[in-house]
């Protein structure tokens, strides 16, 4: 069993609520400083740090907790923020039923390429201008996430939508070459059957298959969206969950291999090894 802290509801105080926004100041003052421990939502979180020092862990990985900088972190990624004073900034969190309800299909998010759901997620790096109209959205969704006024969700949808738009469009990563509708559907699908069939499927000629399209047309799609191949991509998916269960549970290396499709725990320390840099066992003991 894994040991993780799994945060369900976006209020904690009102289950019913699918959409919050906080000043990250707020946040600092109610925890008074201290941490959260690692943790993962039921829920999307997109956090624009506007003034910070600190560190900020997404699946292992670690990023520096920097002003100018919007995180992305989608249902079921493991993260915890370590500030050394207090940030200031926003955090909003939503979870799918909010999209459905304001008309936000799930595919939008899947096409923006913000949300990363294993390997590397790194931040979005912003300049003063454009953290200016990032904020500006945000204190209106405060404004009316705090309000009582008529269309109040239809407002934060709206405000929401604006924010993930202006926030793709402000990517710092090198623009996608102009992509076919086709190729888009192809890249969704594989994602979802990389999150379904992970453990069974460790070779991309599986998921290529089950598409009816070649390995090497699903690199080619897969790499112009993300950066990276699907063999890799496939390669993160089963990493992350690796390192999940290795950090998070009491299973030994050899049940970890085997609830991973590995056939031998050997074959699984040597594919640990190559993705990650170290041996599973080093991995647990450094962690």
């Amino acid at each position: 069993m894994e040991a993780i802290k799994t945060y369900h509801d976006v209020n904690r105080q009102d289950a019913s609520s699918s959409f919050g926004i906080s000043r990250m100041e707020e946040i600092h003052a109610k925890h008074g400083g201290k941490p959260d421990e690692p943790h993962r939502h039921d829920f999307y979180t997109a956090i624009l740090v506007l003034d910070a020092e600190g560190q900020h862990f997404i699946d292992f990985a670690e990023y520096e907790l920097n002003g100018g900088r919007v995180f992305f972190i989608s249902p079921g990624q493991v993260h915890q923020i370590k500030e050394q004073r207090e940030s200031k900034g926003y955090v909003m969190v939503f979870s799918a039923q909010f999209l459905a309800e304001n008309n936000i299909p799930v595919r939008f998010i899947d096409d923006l390429n913000l949300f990363n759901n294993y390997g590397d997620a790194p931040p979005l790096t912003v300049d003063e201008d454009k953290q200016k109209i990032l904020s500006s959205l945000c204190e209106d969704m405060i404004r009316f996430y705090r309000s009582d006024l008529k269309f109040r969700d239809q407002a934060l949808g709206s405000l929401l939508r604006l924010f993930l738009i202006e926030s793709n469009n402000l990517c710092t990563i090198e623009d996608h070459p102009q992509q076919l509708e086709s190729s888009q559907r192809i890249l969704r699908d594989f994602r979802e059957l990389v999150n379904e069939k992970y453990t069974d499927w460790h070779g991309t000629s599986d998921y290529a298959s089950a598409l009816n399209i070649t390995p090497d047309y699903l690199n080619r799609v897969v790499r112009s969206y993300i950066g990276k191949t699907a063999k890799e991509y496939i390669q993160s998916r089963i990493t992350t969950a690796a390192k999940r269960l290795l950090f998070f549970s009491d299973l030994s290396i050899k049940e970890i291999s085997y609830e991973l499709g590995f056939s031998e725990p050997a074959h699984f320390s040597t594919f640990f090894k190559n993705c990650s840099g170290e041996s599973p066992a080093q991995f647990k003991k450094s962690h």
